[in-house]
């Protein structure tokens, strides 16, 4: 089996022989790991100066880029921005990243146009639009749903280019939620219900991914039923037992391993969690293994590969 199909696998929650699917939403250490710099970390570099062959080059070194963490780290799916907005250029990238791995891998974009929590700037503005235009929000919200959609019917159209989307906004803080249970019923629950319908009619995985502690809205979540919830995370005190336990029949889940220790716990610290991880998410099914965030800048290195060196030693179903 492709890691593809492992991957899907996974996600339909169906039984599973040998290593649990793995992958990291993003992998920002590439320089210390193959020495290239991430293509998020050049993005729209003077492309519109760039001749054809100076863009085909990029675009042949951006690929090499997810393609060779991947088969480095034995990852079932890569999460692959384009080196540009324009549409035909992004098939053009996504053929091409497809060309070089023939379908190995389950290949995913950013499609998320829900509302997640705004930075410091844009949170006291939209706080007052919620309660005092909050009209305004929701036409907001069915544009961007409908903006969306509209891109996923043209990209429908090359078929098998893209599997899927990975929903990236972010709701909750470590504590609790941005929005309350109520506000997040008028204000994400039906737009991301009607993006994930439309994606899902039009053949695409959905992977909905959110940091913090989700628990308040879980059900709601849910209820929009996306194929997969990441990222789990213990940094906000989400159980992947407990979640395992309340929705694990309905969605696969995806994550849990705590990004902070492997930041700054012991090796012994790392090894526990990832045990934990593997423990509380194989049984029945239905998981993929990853950190409960990302890979990110400032991660020692060697802390990612004990923890992959432990996921191939003992992430395996009989």
């Amino acid at each position: 089996m492709t890691h593809k199909q492992r991957f899907i696998d996974a996600l339909e929650r169906r039984p599973i022989k040998g290593l649990v699917p793995h992958f990291e939403l993003v992998f920002f250490l590439t320089m210390q790991a193959i020495g290239k710099v991430h293509p998020q970390h050049r993005r729209f570099t003077q492309w519109n100066q760039m001749s054809e062959e100076e863009k085909r080059l990029l675009i042949d070194d951006q690929a090499d880029c997810y393609i060779e963490i991947a088969k480095k780290y034995n990852h079932s799916a890569l999460f692959a921005d384009a080196p540009n907005n324009d549409f035909d250029e992004q098939i053009r990238f996504y053929e091409r990243l497809r060309e070089k791995t023939n379908d190995e891998y389950f290949v995913m974009i950013y499609g998320d146009p829900t509302i997640g929590i705004p930075n410091g700037e844009d949170m006291l503005e939209l706080s007052v639009l919620c309660q005092e235009e909050p009209n305004k929000i929701k036409l907001e919200a069915k544009r961007a749903v409908k903006e969306h959609i509209e891109f996923a019917e043209k990209l429908s159209k090359y078929e098998g280019l893209v599997d899927g989307f990975a929903m990236c906004s972010d709701y909750c803080f470590n504590t609790n939620p941005f929005f309350s249970p109520s506000m997040f019923s008028e204000f994400v629950t039906p737009y991301l219900f009607e993006i994930i319908k439309a994606y899902k009619e039009l053949g695409f995985y959905t992977i909905k991914h959110t940091d913090g502690n989700i628990m308040p809205i879980l059900d709601q979540i849910i209820e929009c039923k996306p194929h997969a919830l990441h990222s789990i995370d213990p940094q906000a005190g989400v159980s992947l037992r407990e979640v395992k336990k309340l929705i694990g029949d309905k969605v696969c889940l995806i994550g849990n391993v705590n990004c902070g220790l492997l930041q700054t716990g012991s090796e012994n610290d790392v090894i526990a969690d990832v045990r934990r991880s593997l423990r509380d998410g194989m049984p029945g099914y239905g998981y993929i293994f990853s950190t409960s965030n990302c890979i990110y800048t400032g991660m020692p290195l060697e802390r990612y590969e004990l923890m992959n060196k432990i996921w191939q030693e003992e992430g395996i179903y009989k």
